[in-house]
């Protein structure tokens, strides 16, 4: 054995230094033991003298020992990092100065409430939404919608006014004010304000019987039919837009809830992602149907990436259990079998997914008559494996009464870690092994009768000597009890073997 130093000017209560193995550099470490994987020597007071592994003696330059301890040490820092990571779950990361920082979630394509999370630009054919003004106006927000309502009286009484006030300066009526002898086109209009009150009086039909048009001002008599049109135009189209925007069914959407997990568990023996939906309201919704939509990006075999692919989620749409009967809150399942696109989705491997399953539910208001629709999303870590909803429904006198203080709540079942593929193949290989032992038993069991026809002498003329005698027929109450017995056991067997 070499040592690369021999004397230590000072000497610590533990002392490891780095030497070479197999032409490798390996990170110092401390401690009072050395180990032949870590290749080191250490030196300690207790002991008085220096302990130290098989290696090759040789001597390393300072520079790379330098570099290698640089490396190892960064590598250590990234593996601690990543432990920290894995144990610290959904806590706070900490960031550069040690400050607490949330960590980044997944960008929800739907959010909770139902709001898309989805913004246009760079649209250039801005003129389409003027096309259909009427649905543009009714889509806007509240503030807009009140500014364009006020707006469109204010600018016609304003620009009805100027035209009154306009003829009353052409004609003169404005110079002849104390002249009883002249008739004015609008009598008792003296300028612009009183113009303005006449348009609004004419518009709006309120006639006050101060200001009059008289029979001596054709272009006044037609422009009030063109005020009186254009204003019942108007007041038609501002007065629908306000009432549609009031009656929209999208404020319906929010006594619509939708539970805050989805659940994976087993329902008759079958993995199954369950969900819960309910209504607030007495008013029930007519003709309810739900879907559910997996959003996840995707990329095909010839290398096309597709961002935010849709794939259809059943829940019940070949045997009609999609139409909803939303009385009382109702656990939606979807069944995962071979068609399911989470068929091979185990519990490690949802924890490793990137995914958002949507959920619409659509029906008819029974109050208005308008359709409504509600929507909600679950991301990754928020579908939760092995659980199962709580029972919220309670059987009171004369009614049913449902509490919705656990219309969340969620508790923990047994459940396969396994994909539903490896649950359903598991079953098939048990179900294989069970007919083939039954069978075989069955085969293999001798009858009463044939006990019976032996020979007491023990002869073997018919029968060669050393091989049982088996007959098909039917068994009596003893053989059957016994077989059914043994096959009792071996079924107990087999399943305590296949769930080893």
């Amino acid at each position: 054995m070499a040592l690369e130093n021999s004397v230590f000017p000072s000497r610590p209560d533990s002392l490891a230094l780095p030497v070479e193995e197999k032409g490798e550099v390996e990170e110092p470490e401390t401690g009072t033991k050395a180990t032949a994987s870590t290749g080191v020597f250490n030196v300690s007071e207790e002991l008085g003298h220096v302990v130290t592994t098989q290696t090759t003696a040789s001597t390393s330059p300072p520079a790379k020992v330098k570099r290698s301890f640089q490396s190892k040490l960064a590598e250590r820092e990234a593996n601690a990092n990543q432990h920290i990571k894995k144990t610290q779950g959904t806590e706070k990361e900490r960031g550069r100065f040690g400050w607490a920082r949330a960590r980044r979630k997944r960008q929800r394509y739907v959010e909770k409430n139902g709001r898309c999370n989805v913004q246009h630009g760079n649209m250039r054919e801005t003129y389409r939404y003027l096309t259909d003004i009427f649905t543009t106006l009714v889509d806007l927000n509240w503030r807009c919608s009140l500014f364009v309502f006020v707006m469109a009286y204010a600018v016609t009484w304003l620009f009805f006014g100027a035209i009154w006030y306009l003829i009353a300066y052409c004609r003169g009526d404005l110079d002849h004010l104390e002249d009883e002898a002249w008739t004015p086109c609008v009598n008792n209009v003296n300028g612009f304000i009183s113009a303005f009150l006449f348009s609004i009086e004419t518009e709006t039909t309120i006639g006050y019987g101060h200001r009059v048009i008289t029979d001596q001002c054709p272009v006044g008599t037609m422009l009030l039919l063109l005020q009186a049109i254009l204003g019942s135009m108007v007041n038609a189209f501002m007065v629908g837009c306000m009432f549609v925007k009031i009656s929209q069914p999208n404020k319906r959407a929010e006594t619509l809830v939708f539970s805050k997990h989805a659940v994976i568990s087993l329902r008759d023996d079958k993995l199954c992602l369950m969900f819960r939906v309910g209504d607030l309201r007495s008013s029930h919704i007519v003709g309810a149907n739900m879907r559910a939509k997996l959003i996840k990006s995707k990329q095909t075999q010839e290398g096309e990436f597709i961002p935010l692919d849709q794939t259809d989620i059943s829940v019940g749409f070949e045997t009609g259990d999609d139409r909803l009967f939303l009385v009382s809150p109702l656990v939606i399942s979807h069944e995962i079998d071979a068609h399911s696109p989470f068929w091979d989705m185990s519990q490690a491997q949802l924890e490793k997914e990137d995914f958002e399953i949507v959920v619409i539910l659509e029906g008819m208001v029974e109050a208005t008559g308008m359709t409504c629709q509600a929507r909600s999303s679950y991301l990754t870590e928020e579908v939760l494996w092995g659980h199962r909803f709580s029972p919220m429904m309670l059987l009171a006198e004369g009614f049913f009464d449902i509490d919705y203080g656990a219309f969340h709540h969620t508790f923990e079942v047994n459940t396969p870690s396994c994909s539903a593929r490896e649950l359903a193949l598991a079953a098939a290989r048990l179900d294989a092994h069970l007919y083939w032992s039954i069978s075989s038993r069955l085969d293999e069991e001798p009858t009463l009768a044939e006990q019976a026809t032996k020979q007491p002498d023990g002869s073997s003329a018919d029968s060669k000597a050393g091989e049982p005698i088996f007959t098909v027929g039917e068994m009596t109450d003893i053989q059957e009890q016994s077989a059914l017995g043994e096959l009792n056991g071996s079924i107990t067997t087999d399943q305590s073997e296949t769930e080893a």
